[in-house]
């Protein structure tokens, strides 16, 4: 769990920015107070809107109040593929009716992951995830809202699910973390791939060279906080006011001015998740 070292200076502001994939409540928000007080930071320096992300059903109706709270915060909803086992009807049904809200900007995070089953007591079985990850996109597509998808070491299954099913108009990657052939059938497919703080390790090759390949209008950027803080300071608590380190670490590597690409990727956020400007 990330909170080993002291949490980063802030960096030097970059705006605008949107974090388009964190988690409010896993980095300690609790009510209204500590939401503002979170985004307040992350607003200091160019951060301007999030979209705070759940992965269980308390967190879902955590990031639908916090939308509500605030107006720089947004929310995702769904069941996390490793918790793919409690989507009986009840969760489903109060599940549909939070992402119906007016607050709510994507259905996720929802997809594969093949990491954990095995390795964590209680992680819905592969079939299980399939299954999930089938009523989700049948959701986004329902909502007309985009589909925000968890990949973990599944790429075929994930693309092959997509096709069988359908994909929803807008499908975003989260965390993209594979490697640049991935990159390249995501591309193809007109999917969105979004980058955390991983892009800035130095031993990510696959992904750093990924994320050249990613035409302007299919990128944005997002912390994962509490997670994945940027390179130098793994281990340090991840937030969203971090999202900055990571945009210059991404523009390095796509040859481009840090300015521009945080422009780039809030006219995207904005366009995808059907923000007001």
């Amino acid at each position: 769990m990330p909170g080993k070292r002291p949490a980063p200076e802030p960096p030097e502001p970059l705006a605008p920015l949107i974090d388009a994939h964190t988690h409010l409540d896993a980095c300690g928000a609790e009510d209204a107070e500590s939401v503002a007080a979170m985004v307040d930071r992350a607003a200091a320096v160019g951060v301007g809107r999030v979209v705070t992300i759940a992965d269980d059903l308390d967190a879902a109706r955590f990031a639908v109040t916090a939308a509500h709270w605030d107006p720089r915060v947004y929310a995702a909803v769904a069941l996390h593929p490793t918790r793919a086992n409690a989507l009986d009807d009840a969760t489903r049904a109060e599940l549909e009716k939070l992402a119906a809200d007016e607050r709510v900007v994507a259905v996720g995070e929802t997809g594969l992951d093949y990491y954990w089953p095995g390795k964590l007591d209680g992680c819905a079985a592969v079939e299980d995830q399939v299954e999930g990850f089938r009523w989700h996109i049948d959701l986004a597509k329902r909502l007309d809202k985009p589909l925000m998808i968890h990949n973990r070491e599944a790429d075929h299954d994930v693309l092959a699910v997509l096709l069988d099913e359908g994909a929803p108009e807008t499908v975003i990657f989260h965390c993209f973390s594979s490697d640049a052939n991935m990159a390249q059938a995501c591309v193809a497919e007109g999917y969105v791939l979004s980058f955390s703080g991983t892009v800035s390790f130095k031993n990510a090759h696959e992904l750093r060279d990924a994320a050249t390949l990613v035409p302007d209008e299919q990128i944005l950027v997002e912390t994962d906080a509490p997670f994945l803080t940027p390179h130098p300071f793994r281990g340090a608590p991840n937030e969203p006011y971090c999202l900055p380190y990571t945009v210059r670490a991404l523009a390095g590597l796509r040859g481009q001015d840090p300015t521009d690409l945080a422009a780039i990727t809030t006219a995207n956020a904005e366009r995808i998740y059907r923000l007001p400007r």
